[in-house]
């Protein structure tokens, strides 16, 4: 395990080329065979250039083990949030110290609570590989995992399943 339990860690999520993206904070849960779990609770500020929120809801998130190009993450129901969970693609996200970070590169893996699954922001993607001049192993990497993700979410394999319950019940114990 990285650290104790509760300890503030900080995920910091940048776009292609270094631009600033989403950042929030978070309290160090622990570890399993699935990665480093991370919870956010009621009152956690999520904010991007331009664009931010205080949430009324916990999240807990995943970094994953063996270099996973995604980043899971949970949410419980508040009666306004729609995902139950978001997975961003992304480069595999490192630790600094307690900090994660990682380079979101839009395809977004999305299970509503409605149990309704789907890839989103596929236009986006499409438009970043000409604007941004993505790589090609970068566009492969983020398709071969969006589909897994996809699949897995869909199939309700494990942590997509109910893994995160383990990690919601420590972060209502800090």
């Amino acid at each position: 395990m990285r650290f104790e339990a509760g300890h503030p860690v900080r995920v910091e999520f940048t776009k292609w080329g270094g631009r600033p993206h989403w950042s929030f904070d978070g309290l160090y849960l622990g570890e399993d065979e699935h990665g480093e779990w991370i919870g956010h609770p009621v009152g956690t500020e999520f904010a991007r250039p331009g664009r931010g929120w205080v949430a009324d809801w916990d999240s807990v998130t995943l970094v994953p083990h063996h270099d996973a190009a995604h980043f899971p993450a949970f949410n419980r129901p508040n009666g306004k949030i729609s995902s139950q969970i978001y997975v961003d693609m992304c480069t595999p996200p490192v630790w600094q110290d307690s900090t994660v970070t990682c380079i979101d590169l839009d395809l977004d893996v999305v299970k509503k609570f409605d149990g309704s699954v789907y890839i989103d922001d596929q236009d986006e993607f499409e438009h970043h590989q000409i604007e941004y001049g993505y790589p090609p192993e970068i566009i492969s990497m983020t398709e071969d995992s969006a589909e897994r993700v996809y699949l897995a979410v869909k199939e309700s394999q494990a942590p997509y399943d109910a893994t995160p319950e383990r990690w919601f019940e420590v972060l209502a114990g800090l």
